[in-house]
């Protein structure tokens, strides 16, 4: 085993379900062959960014840990930033994570529909959650 930097895989301008295999099978080459810690997906040529590239970097993620070494994103663009965000792997980002602010609401937000059944105050009537056990029958 020869250690030497980390392995590099790039993803073209568009990721597909079917590349998820190569993907994993070149990084799992590259790791195994050099004892590298590190992974680095280059998503840098990434022009559409979909739930198939969100799958490849969680793939890609769980065969660097199994070989030991860690997963590095380079160059994520804002779309695929956001839809990590979305789906709750903002994490796998790291450092440029902490750029990312929270998502976007589109439209005014007077021109939103207000979420259904949400009530925006108390009345003044309404039991405590408290009282609700003087309302239960004795059995």
């Amino acid at each position: 085993m020869n250690a030497k930097g980390p392995i590099v895989v790039a993803l073209g301008d568009r990721v597909d379900r079917a590349d998820v295999p190569r993907l994993c099978e070149q990084a799992r080459n590259g790791l195994e062959h050099t004892g590298a810690t590190e992974l680095i997906c280059d998503a840098g040529a990434l022009a559409e960014p979909g739930l198939a590239a969100v799958e490849a970097l969680a793939r890609l993620r769980l065969t660097a840990r199994r070989a030991g070494a860690s997963l590095r994103i380079r160059d994520p663009g804002a779309g695929l930033r956001q839809l990590l965000l979305l789906v709750g792997l903002v994490e796998m980002l790291g450092e440029a994570a902490e750029v990312i602010g929270e998502p976007e609401m589109l439209g005014e937000p007077e021109h939103r529909e207000p979420a259904l059944g949400v009530q925006e105050g108390v009345e003044p009537d309404d039991l405590a959650p408290g009282d609700l056990n003087d309302l239960q029958r004795p059995r």
